[in-house]
């Protein structure tokens, strides 16, 4: 299953908040080690691993999620990012970026591609709670991977209706606010498919104001988005308004 976690302007996933699709994994993993046999006792969630944002990016972890599910301080992760960048930097792009920690100090968070957190990972001692840590991260980043995937075909299934939605738009009659309905009308598809505009969805996934709302949709929810959009350029095509429009998909939605 696929989620988002709640949003805010910046990128801070897990224990702060961030525009992004998060896997909330099937099996859930929570630690629970005995003291009596010299092992950590911790109750963490396995789940939101593993984030994409937004859906035209590779998935990434960061160095807080691997500091507070591995039990570890988060300044130690750091310097080991720091000690191997180089390595690191062999991999992909090494991105950072700044947010507030508990203490009201801005704290770095490194922002890690899978093959960068798999080096990581080499380096930590195996521990029962990082080997349990390794395996999850491994599954999460595999089901974000293709959640990716799933991203990509339905894009390319909707293109082709989106276009049919956006040319019944465009041979409308001219008017003043025309160039306002093609706004309208996505909203609508939005509305109708996800019970919020994308205007909706780009404020509470924390994308900027004029960003690809669908980069910030589940595959699933690109496909709602287009079954929706789909009827739109229907209603629009043989002749009915927008508000005609508006009440017979939302009637057929009562049906």
């Amino acid at each position: 299953m696929v989620s988002y976690c709640a949003s805010s302007s910046n990128i801070n996933p897990c224990t702060e908040q961030i525009c992004i699709i998060a896997l909330h994994s099937c099996t859930s993993f929570p630690f629970q080690y005995s003291t009596k046999e010299g092992r950590i006792q911790r109750r963490k969630s396995m789940n939101d691993l593993v984030f994409l944002a937004p859906n035209t990016q590779e998935p990434f972890t960061t160095s807080k999620v691997i500091a507070d599910r591995t039990g570890m301080n988060h300044r130690r992760v750091k310097e080991a990012v720091r000690k191997h960048e180089h390595e690191i930097r062999s991999f992909g792009l090494l991105g950072a970026y700044a947010t507030e920690s508990s203490g009201g100090r801005p704290e770095e968070i490194y922002r890690l591609n899978e093959q960068q957190a798999t080096f990581l990972m080499t380096l930590l001692k195996n521990t029962p709670i990082v080997v349990d840590f390794k395996a999850e991260l491994v599954r999460q980043f595999y089901a974000m991977r293709f959640e990716l995937y799933k991203v990509q075909a339905a894009k390319m299934e909707r293109r082709p209706v989106r276009v049919s939605m956006t040319d019944a738009i465009k041979a409308l009659p001219d008017s003043p606010h025309k160039a306002m309905k093609y706004g309208q009308y996505t909203n609508l598809a939005y509305l109708l498919a996800l019970g919020k505009t994308a205007s909706q969805v780009r404020k509470e996934r924390g994308a900027k104001k004029r960003a690809n709302a669908s980069d910030y949709l589940t595959a699933e929810e690109i496909s709602l988005v287009a079954e929706v959009e789909n009827k739109i350029g229907v209603l629009i095509g043989i002749g009915m308004s927008y508000q005609e429009v508006k009440t017979s998909l939302m009637e057929g939605r009562k049906t």
